[in-house]
C-alpha cells in the first residue's frame, strides 16, 4: 500500500472516530434536528482531526494535530 493511501485511511478514520463520537454525545446532551446534529458533529470532528501527509520525494508520512506543537513522523 502506497503512503498516500495510508495517508489518506488515516484522516478518514481520524475523522470518523471524532464524529461518531460527537454525533453520540450531542445526541444524548442537545434535543435538536438530526441534522444539525450531524452538521455540528462534522465540524467539530474536522477542527479536532489529525491531518496526515506524505511528504514528497520520500515515503514519510506526517501528521500535524491542534494538541501537538509541530508536525510528527509515522
Amino acid at each position: 500500500m502506497s503512503p498516500k493511501i495510508k495517508a489518506i485511511l488515516l484522516n478518514f478514520l481520524g475523522f470518523a472516530i471524532l464524529f461518531l463520537v460527537a454525533r453520540i454525545a450531542f445526541g444524548f446532551l442537545f434535543n435538536i434536528d438530526r441534522l444539525y446534529l450531524a452538521l455540528g458533529a462534522a465540524i467539530i470532528a474536522s477542527i479536532l482531526a489529525p491531518k496526515f501527509a506524505v511528504v514528497d520525494g520520500s515515503s514519510k508520512i506526517l501528521m500535524k494535530w491542534i494538541f501537538i506543537k509541530g508536525f510528527r513522523e509515522i
